[in-house]
């Protein structure tokens, strides 16, 4: 098992957007299939949850091992080769990027997305909001990213070229 990253722990204490990861089973309330730039799948992203409250978990192949910054963009659209239709980070309460960052953090940014030897990855973590805020009128993605983010730099956390895509939809 990883340790959960200090920014992790410390964002859960003071009560910020992003929590570690609750247990238990919930109903599947969106979900979205990650693709590259050609189209090939490489994952899924599911939320569920309610109240305020969402758990996503996100399941990613054919990365290069090491950390990719995550994020939730603010328009649900993956339009390919560079995924830049996906819009900036979501961020609905205008802060700066990265957890890291006093004037931070989006909303969008999320824990890092650690793959391994293999090329797979896992991560699931919560965000506070509710599934009407995320999908608005213009939707949502997420993206993976190409490096890691540095938690701090505004707006992207220097996380290079947008590797994978998936836009959010309701469930059911």
């Amino acid at each position: 098992m990883r340790p959960v990253p200090a920014f992790i722990a410390t964002c859960a204490l003071l009560g910020s957007s992003m929590a570690p990861a609750h247990s238990g089973p919930s109903k599947t309330l969106a979900t979205g299939a990650l693709q590259d730039g050609s189209g090939a799948h490489h994952g899924t992203v599911a939320l569920s949850g309610t109240d305020g409250r969402l758990h996503m978990t996100v399941k990613a192949s054919g990365l290069t091992p090491g950390m990719h910054g995550l994020h939730i963009h603010a328009v649900g659209a993956c339009t390919a080769p560079d995924f830049t239709s996906a819009g900036g980070h979501w961020n609905p309460d205008n802060k700066q990027h990265g957890h890291a960052n006093p004037m931070g953090a989006h909303r969008g940014d999320l824990p890092q997305l650690d793959v391994a030897a293999d090329g797979t990855g896992k991560a699931e973590f919560d965000i506070a909001s509710s599934l009407s805020e995320l999908l608005d009128a213009d939707g949502a993605a997420l993206i993976v990213h190409a490096a890691a983010d540095d938690e701090k730099t505004d707006p992207t956390g220097n996380s290079g070229a947008r590797l994978l895509c998936a836009v959010l939809t309701p469930a059911g």
